[in-house]
């Protein structure tokens, strides 16, 4: 019984340990291969960092490592006006996600989540939600500051069900009776820029929606992507009615939601999409 209980074990921190590494590995492939054509505008960084068949979820954006580089070559590369900020990085596996700010897209600059899959060392697939950099929230919180750092690599799939379970049961269906159950009291650190800090701010934003007439709803869970104290939740529905993606960034701490940033952006019809392969 004491060599299976061992062998278990070895066996546990052997999926551990291998887990841990191949999310080092994405953590590293993403940071350079964003470092290289984002920050230092290094076109040839997409034939070393990228491989087809490379699949385009951006629905501006047609599939393929062509368009990449078209795309690159226009308003990258060629645009002086174009900078990319990275805050934070972090991976799931296989799956690498980039938190930052683009800036020379257009008048506006944009906030965005970045989520890469990687193959035998390559990135192979992209999704992203951006939207345009809004002022402050009511506590004074931008859209990307706060913690950076990865914590409590142990507690990955426990902060992953807490924090999907807490989507599924509150913003889906609707049992905010529960809410408390999530969060430390009333101690929530927000960056929505339209929310304050708390439970309480979160509820005042929530009823002002309502008081101007304006519906939220998430209808479904696509992804769910974490590593130690920050899960991603990428998920649908609507506002007012307009099909609408929502990525919510969580930080959690000591097994409660402590801190929360987002990204929302529409959802555009099949037939406007500049590819076949869907929003998620």
């Amino acid at each position: 019984m004491k060599l299976l209980t061992l062998a278990a074990a070895a066996a546990l921190s052997l999926g551990i340990a291998s887990g841990s590494s191949l999310a080092a590995d994405t953590k590293d492939i993403v940071t350079s291969a964003m470092t290289e054509l984002m920050i230092r505008k290094d076109a040839g960084s997409i034939d070393r960092h990228f491989s087809e068949p490379y699949i385009q979820h951006n629905q501006s954006v047609p599939t393929g490592l062509n368009a990449l580089k078209g795309l690159a070559d226009q308003a990258i590369t060629n645009n002086p006006a174009f900078n990319y900020r990275m805050v934070r990085v972090f991976a799931d596996g296989k799956f690498g996600i980039a938190h930052g700010i683009y800036e020379g897209f257009g008048k506006t600059p944009l906030v965005a989540f970045d989520v890469f899959r990687v193959e035998n060392g390559k990135i192979v697939e992209h999704w992203d939600n951006l939207s345009p950099l809004a002022p402050n929230n009511p506590s004074g919180r931008s859209q990307t500051d706060g913690p950076t750092d990865v914590v409590d690599l142990d507690k990955t799939g426990a902060n992953k069900k807490l924090v999907k379970e807490f989507v599924e049961t509150v913003l889906i269906a609707g049992e905010f009776d529960k809410l408390s159950a999530y969060f430390n009291g009333n101690n929530y650190i927000q960056h929505n820029s339209n929310i304050a800090d708390g439970l309480s701010g979160l509820q005042e934003g929530l009823q002002a929606l309502a008081k101007a007439g304006v519906t939220m709803r998430i209808a479904k869970v696509h992804k769910v992507f974490g590593e130690g104290n920050l899960v991603l939740v990428m998920s649908e529905g609507d506002i007012s009615g307009e099909p609408t993606a929502f990525y919510d960034l969580f930080r959690v701490e000591n097994e409660k939601i402590a801190e929360h940033w987002d990204v929302i952006s529409p959802i555009l019809a099949a037939e406007k999409s500049a590819n076949t392969n869907g929003k998620f």
